[in-house]
């Protein structure tokens, strides 16, 4: 009974099975990195790059992947920043608007005085609104 493991399978088999195993995985990962190779290379084309100046700058990056990640948040943080600031320049914009409402509606104010001054207004007040309730309810003479 030398050959028979505890679980009832044989020993060898076993073995055997987790080299298969292994193999498999390791033809997984060879071929996990020939997609990455063929991507390299579809890279570099795209970029007119030779293979060589491919790999070269591919080394490099990989060299400097802190310095690659660094670089990355600093552009995070500089776009972080630039829409501030685009928020910023909205929040601006909108408060322009407001006060040109504003000044706007100083200025209907003003005409409104004026009219009065003069000796009633030439229009109804009711009418220089916009339609709503008020104007349905006004009950002066046509065309006041």
């Amino acid at each position: 009974m030398a050959g028979i493991g505890r679980n009832g399978g044989r020993k060898g088999e076993r073995r055997g099975e987790r080299e298969r195993e292994r193999e498999r995985e390791r033809e997984r990962e060879r071929e996990r990195e020939r997609e990455r190779e063929r991507e390299r290379e579809r890279e570099a084309s795209l970029a007119g790059e030779t293979r060589r100046e491919a790999e070269v700058r591919i080394g490099r990056e990989w060299r400097s992947g802190g310095e690659r990640e660094r670089e990355r948040e600093r552009e995070r943080e500089r776009e972080r920043e630039r829409e501030r600031e685009r928020e910023r320049e909205r929040e601006r914009e909108r408060e322009k608007e407001r006060e040109r409402e504003r000044e706007r509606e100083r200025e209907r104010e003003r005409e409104r005085e004026r009219e009065r001054e003069r000796g009633g207004a030439s229009v109804s007040p009711c009418h220089s609104l916009p339609a709503g309730p008020h104007s349905l309810a006004c009950v002066g003479p046509i065309g006041h």
